[in-house]
């Protein structure tokens, strides 16, 4: 797609959540006629071209899908987002070089990639030592302190909400060569502990472990960076464009990382009368499945980062989920490995859980839905839905590491985006409704007061 006069934009942010792009595009947009617009916000992939593939995709499958308002236009988000590269087809993550993995998280954090650089070579070092038998285990532990804090020091200021930063227990590790041994095992990297088969030594499983404490600090980081982009990108962007096109609705649309991007623009909108939002569709989140969650309502007694936002979406907030995707299903809580073992006497399940796995937890009013939508599915404002998409999103030959997790360019996908859109566009005519009756009631009153 390119360009505006095929009723599409590009929204550009860098990581602090500031527009790059020239000229006035809330002017455009409000100028364009539009009644919708759809705003969809890719995940972890830093290539302009991917997303702009999956946009190119996802944005046609909507505009033809049944019901799809005829004045739809299409917006575009991208933001600098990579954690980390998919192994070779049938290896293991282990077989991806320190130096491979510290180039590819440098195109997401050009200020480190210095420190990344040297991180990647202790590990190939360190792995090399251990295949050679070339380093005593006081200068192989050295070397993994060295790591440590290196590690501590480009991801150590990364922040994210309460619900959703199981990830930094294993930056903050104060043992990092038995935690990331432990970390090897939970990811698959390396044999569990005692199977000496292949280990060398002590120090392989620890190095791949240090492989994996990267794959994770780095996941932790994009997750943070996507609700910083949305509070202080996208949020902003949707109050002015609300302001200069008060009947245009707005559709958000967000996949992995950038649902939770799309839905933290929801705490960037500061009152429910600033946003132009319709419809929230999160389509296989990368984020908390608590976020949304009230305190009284949690089995942990904790809010999430969004239980106050939610009425900034006049219409359905809906969620995805698929056993397919492996991502959010297995990684994402491996991520908080070590977390969870600081919760151990928490009873409650999957605390550490994503969107993806099982969509919204502990919200209300909430309803459950499955994909393909049953003909005459009729959705309602203001209602949390978990999506079941494992008839649809379930191709698992497209990652060896994800799954189907990005295996959502389906017209079922697109129809339950617009059947959100839908019900979203008749909740917002009806709260226009109700305002403009409250305001003539108003006028009328105060009219009559004067007469008297």
């Amino acid at each position: 797609m390119d360009g505006s006069a095929s009723g599409y934009w590009q929204l550009h942010f860098d990581e602090n959540g500031t527009a790059t792009d020239p000229g006035d595009l809330v002017a455009e947009i409000a100028g364009s006629g539009a009644t919708d617009l759809f705003v969809m916000s890719h995940g972890w992939d830093n290539s302009e071209g991917d997303a702009e593939a999956l946009y190119s995709a996802m944005f046609p499958l909507i505009d033809s899908a049944p019901g799809a308002p005829a004045q739809s236009r299409y917006l575009g988000v991208f933001w600098p987002s990579i954690w980390f590269p998919d192994p070779p087809a049938g290896a293991t993550d282990a077989a991806l070089s320190g130096a491979q993995i510290a180039s590819s998280l440098a195109r997401s954090v050009p200020e480190a990639a210095a420190p990344l650089a040297t991180m990647g070579s202790l590990i190939d070092t360190g792995l090399g030592h251990v295949e050679a038998g070339t380093a005593t285990p006081a200068e192989q532990g050295a070397a993994v302190e060295q790591f440590h804090g290196m590690l501590q020091s480009v991801f150590g200021g990364t922040t994210a909400s309460t619900e959703d930063d199981g990830e930094s227990a294993v930056i903050a590790s104060e043992n990092p060569q038995r935690d990331y041994a432990a970390l090897a095992t939970t990811m698959g990297s390396a044999p569990p502990a005692g199977d000496a088969e292949g280990l060398g030594d002590i120090f392989g499983p620890i190095w791949n472990g240090a492989k994996d404490a990267l794959r994770v600090a780095s996941f932790y980081q994009m997750k943070a960076r996507a609700g910083t982009v949305g509070a202080k990108g996208l949020g902003p962007f949707l109050v002015r464009l609300h302001a200069a096109a008060p009947a245009l609705r707005v559709h958000l649309i967000g996949h992995s990382f950038g649902a939770r991007l799309v839905s933290f623009a929801l705490s960037g909108i500061g009152a429910p009368a600033q946003s132009p939002v319709a419809s929230l569709t999160l389509v296989q989140g990368a984020f908390s499945h608590w976020s949304f969650t009230q305190a009284a309502d949690s089995p942990f007694a904790e809010a999430g980062a969004l239980c106050a936002v939610a009425d900034r979406v006049a219409g359905p907030l809906i969620s995805t989920f698929t056993t397919a995707d492996w991502a959010v299903g297995k990684w994402y809580p491996r991520a908080s490995f070590l977390a969870q073992q600081d919760n151990e006497d928490t009873a409650a399940p999957n605390r550490w859980g994503g969107m993806g796995s099982d969509g919204y937890q502990s919200v209300t009013p909430s309803g459950d839905i499955s994909l393909p939508l049953a003909p005459g599915t009729a959705l309602a404002a203001g209602t949390f839905y978990r999506a079941d998409a494992n008839a649809v999103i379930r191709d698992t030959s497209q990652s060896s590491f994800a799954g189907a997790h990005s295996d959502i360019r389906h017209p079922e996908v697109a129809e339950l985006i617009v059947a959100a859109a839908t019900a979203g566009a008749a909740a917002q005519t009806a709260q226009a409704g109700a305002q403009t009756a409250g305001s003539q009631g108003a006028g009328s009153q105060a009219a009559g007061t004067q007469a008297r």
